[in-house]
């Protein structure tokens, strides 16, 4: 029989972290099965242990499926812990726990300090304010009262706003109509004022308030939405919602990437509109950030059709790591959208991240159906790092306090066991690979299906042709981009590289491999597309910082193109240029390069793929279920500068074979009758079906 012991040291024997994560819950289940004061003993001394830091965060989360009071004791101290990733996991799995009164003060002290720690504390307040109410407004209250700071005090009402009863709720009548208070804190209470149904005085000020102008009578507009009962309006074929949180949407998808406007921000959007087009399909609602304006504007019950619909959310906090400080305000906007457009037959999530997080919630709490794309993220992360020694036990609590890796992790977990349908991407030994990764078994289960991602083969046919008056605007921005390059570096093939400016993109690893290499340098120019040159995010800053330091002194920089984000329209027009060149510019023979630490499938590789060009990615992940190797691109060995110059070399040596034509329309043929959108649509309507007819059944 195994102890506490026993387990410990199977953690601490594990071959990797990711190990660590799948083998921690079986930790915890033999301290549920009954520990003693010596195990509690171990646990502790595993959570002082810097040196494996996996195993303590592990024996933290143990620690939570104790009985006793000691358990308890432990973690309560936790809070006070020198270590900020220690205090972050204690704050989350006293979450599980009855509510402990010399805690509560402390949780209040963490949701002040902000962050990510911030986030689980509040998560824990709000679980224990159904037992506790009082104790925990009084709490918030105190820290209230000696509160300064005009984001402290958004926490902290924003946490008092999850508290139910009077106490909580005269303190957020007071605060929303103060006018000496902060318009930010003023904010958050007129939010928290919407979730009190059947509060007549909550009801009363919100009114009030919405007869004004500016972002106060906005939000107490929504609020006053969130109060009202919602009004079903049933039509013809199932309504789909979908949601990417962490995306500027528009029709012409302009802020493709930008910030964290990848591949999915494309694909939602033309999935949308392949969806609608169906006969089974009546509404499609896409989800998205917005500001306060874009959600009054949108307000009320959408029609048939395919609808781009915002979520609120703070500028300061629209990037993807910072986004989990909204997560109270994005679920009130998630909730608002799905009861306005009541009923909706199923939810669509991708991603483990706060959007997916609430919307799950908030579709447990509607009764809507939930399908859930399951990728193994972050986990092919954390083994790609530790792989490279990025990542090692001494620093994974460290860097999991930045990037939430283990809450990431637990959240991929949770959404698909939750989940009434789970989609998966194609890729390599696909069971295998989720069993190793996430220790789920997949194999024989008709829950799990699945479907590959497709891309609109409609705008690349649009760029191969070049027709019309958007494809000449975009080849005449590209050959300004080129003509500015050096009179010596004109006319060479182009390497293109398309997306994120992010660290797992691998940027700086495509500039390295080809800016060392003086031979690839003399047979292409570089052309990374992707990011804001004009006003970076923190993210993109420091990969332009990246960029800029591989290249040093060298003059390499001289057949550099940093173009920045592009529309996806425009970003296909320069593809197609790549590989049939332009006059006096670009030669013909161009290829793509994909550096991405980890790929769950590539519709940007894709899409270089129906344009023609050879492409470079990696030998592992769904581009490797797709790409011909030696024939339609070139699947490299591993990252890093050295094996991707030397699969870039491969990739221009296919695009200039004589039989490159005949390659690059096997590609296109390829991705037309296995990778088109419509056939994704119509695979995905399937899905929906079931889970809808079944949920059906079920009311």
């Amino acid at each position: 029989m195994d102890t506490v012991r026993t387990v410990l040291d199977r953690l601490r024997a594990a071959p990797s972290i990711v190990d660590v994560l799948n083998l921690a819950g079986e930790l915890a289940d033999v301290v549920a099965d009954g520990a003693g004061r010596e195990d509690v003993r171990l646990l502790v001394e595993a959570i002082e242990d810097a040196h494996d830091q996996p195993t303590g965060i592990a024996a933290v989360h143990a620690l939570a499926r104790g009985f006793d009071d000691e358990a308890d004791a432990v973690l309560s101290e936790l809070l006070s812990h020198p270590r900020g990733y220690v205090r972050e996991h204690a704050a989350w799995v006293l979450g599980s726990r009855l509510p402990r009164l010399d805690a509560i003060g402390r949780l209040v002290a963490v949701v002040s300090a902000g962050g990510f720690s911030a986030v689980l504390a509040q998560r824990t307040l709000e679980a224990w304010a159904g037992a506790a109410p009082e104790h925990v407004a009084l709490a918030v209250e105190g820290a209230l009262a000696a509160a300064t700071d005009t984001g402290v005090r958004a926490r902290l009402v924003e946490t008092l706003g999850l508290v139910p009863g009077p106490l909580a709720g005269r303190a957020l009548r007071h605060i929303a109509v103060a006018d000496d208070e902060a318009a930010g804190v003023r904010l958050a209470a007129v939010g928290a004022l919407g979730d009190r149904t059947g509060d007549l005085a909550a009801a009363d000020v919100v009114d009030r308030l919405s007869a004004g102008h500016g972002p106060i009578a906005d939000a107490a507009r929504l609020a006053a939405t969130d109060l009202a009962p919602p009004a079903p309006a049933p039509g013809d074929g199932l309504t789909v919602a979908q949601l990417f949180l962490h995306a500027d949407l528009d029709r012409d998808l302009t802020w493709t990437g930008r910030g964290d406007n990848g591949g999915i921000a494309t694909l939602l959007v033309r999935l949308g509109d392949a969806l609608q087009r169906l006969p089974e399909v009546g509404r499609v609602l896409t989800m998205s950030r917005g500001s306060l304006r874009d959600a009054v504007a949108a307000a009320g019950s959408p029609s048939e059709g395919h609808h781009l619909l915002p979520v609120p959310m703070p500028p300061e906090l629209r990037d993807a790591g910072a986004a989990w400080a909204a997560r109270v305000s994005v679920r009130r906007g998630i909730r608002r959208l799905l009861r306005t457009a009541a009923p909706v037959d199923v939810l669509h999530l991708r991603m483990a991240d706060v959007g997916s997080l609430v919307a799950g919630e908030v579709a447990h709490d509607l009764g809507i159906p939930v399908v859930f794309t399951l990728a193994p993220d972050p986990h092919v992360l954390i083994s790609a790092l530790e792989r490279d020694g990025t990542l090692s036990r001494a620093t994974f609590g460290d860097v999991d306090e930045r990037e939430h890796y283990w809450f990431r992790a637990r959240l991929v977990r949770r959404l698909a066991q939750a989940a009434d349908r789970v989609v998966l991407l194609p890729r390599p030994a696909l069971p295998a690979t989720l069993w190793r990764l996430l220790a789920l078994d997949v194999e024989d289960s008709a829950r799990y299906t699945v479907v590959p991602e497709g891309i609109d083969l409609s705008v690349t046919d649009a760029a191969r042709t070049g027709d019309g008056a958007s494809a000449t605007a975009a080849l005449r921005e590209l050959d300004e981009l080129v003509a500015a390059l050096p009179a010596g570096r004109r006319g060479l093939p182009l390497a293109v590289s398309v997306g994120r400016l992010h660290r797992v993109k691998g940027m700086p690893d495509i500039v390295a491999a080809w800016a060392g290499d003086a031979d690839l340098r003399a047979r292409c120019n570089l052309l990374i597309v992707g990011g804001d040159l004009t006003e970076p995010s923190a993210e993109e800053r420091r990969e332009l910082d990246r960029i800029s330091a591989v290249l040093g002194d060298s003059g390499a920089a001289d057949g550099l193109v940093l173009a920045g984000h592009r529309p996806n329209a425009v970003v296909a027009s320069w593809l197609a240029a790549a590989r049939t060149g332009r006059p006096g510019l670009v030669a013909a023979g161009g290829i793509s390069v994909s550096g991405s630490v980890k790929e769950e499938f590539g519709l940007a590789i894709l899409e270089a793929l129906a344009a023609g060009l050879p492409v470079v990615a990696q030998g592992s992940g769904g581009p490797a279920t797709y790409i011909e190797d030696g024939v339609t691109g070139v699947l490299a060995d591993g990252t890093g500068p050295a094996e991707l110059g030397r699969a870039m070399h491969r990739a221009l040596d296919l695009a200039g074979a004589a039989d490159a034509d005949a390659h690059a329309d096997r590609a296109y043929r390829m991705v037309r009758d296995r990778y088109a959108v419509r056939s994704m649509a119509e695979s995905l309507v399937e899905v929906y079906r079931s889970v809808a007819n079944r949920g059906r059944v079920a009311a």
